[in-house]
């Protein structure tokens, strides 16, 4: 039980920030969402950096497991299944709560608070080199400088066409755009 309360509370937490942005989280505000007391909430979560680990950590695992479970193996992937998966908004859950309006947040986020930046470092990290080194198979030149160009215009294209955004009419364009570049780039699968 314990285990599923940590996890409706981070679920919770998510849904905060996302829809009223990082500055509206924090201990009382999340109790509040959580529908407990602030005592009963720092049973689960002691401190504000235990929760911050615990949520980056959720994070990243649900997002593994979406890509385990909707592209493959860590490891076992073409350039074009990367890419696709990091550019479908509905990442890890049927209701998309890590969609592009929660990253905007949690990249703001890390502006402020240095335990965020170094926790999504690290997740970005794992399709750093990921990506890294599918392009080392496929012989690429400079396979760290493409994986890093990958990962800004994939995330480029969430901040300038993502939800709410001013271009967010163009972003299936935008989408089969980076898609057809990478097919030219990588060779289609």
């Amino acid at each position: 039980m314990s285990g599923e309360r940590k996890i409706e509370i981070l679920r919770a937490a998510i849904e905060l920030i996302a829809d009223e942005g990082y500055g509206s989280l924090s201990m009382r505000a999340l109790a509040r969402a959580s529908g407990m007391k602030l005592g009963a909430l720092q049973y689960h979560f002691r401190t504000w950096d235990t929760l911050l680990v615990a949520l980056v950590a959720y994070i990243e695992s649900e997002i593994i497991s979406a890509f385990e479970s909707g592209v493959g193996e860590l490891g076992r992937t073409d350039v074009r299944d990367i890419i696709e998966f990091m550019l479908d908004e509905q990442v890890g859950t049927a209701d998309g709560l890590f969609s592009d309006r929660l990253w905007a947040q949690l990249w703001a986020m890390e502006q402020v608070e240095p335990l965020i930046s170094d926790l999504l470092e690290e997740v970005y990290a794992k399709f750093l080199a990921l990506l890294e080194a599918t392009l080392v198979e496929r012989g690429a030149a400079q396979p760290r400088a493409e994986a890093l160009a990958l990962l800004s215009m994939v995330e480029g294209e969430s901040l300038f066409a993502g939800r709410g955004r001013r271009w967010e009419k163009d972003r299936p364009a935008v989408r089969e755009s980076i898609l057809h570049w990478v097919d030219e780039r990588y060779g289609a699968t």
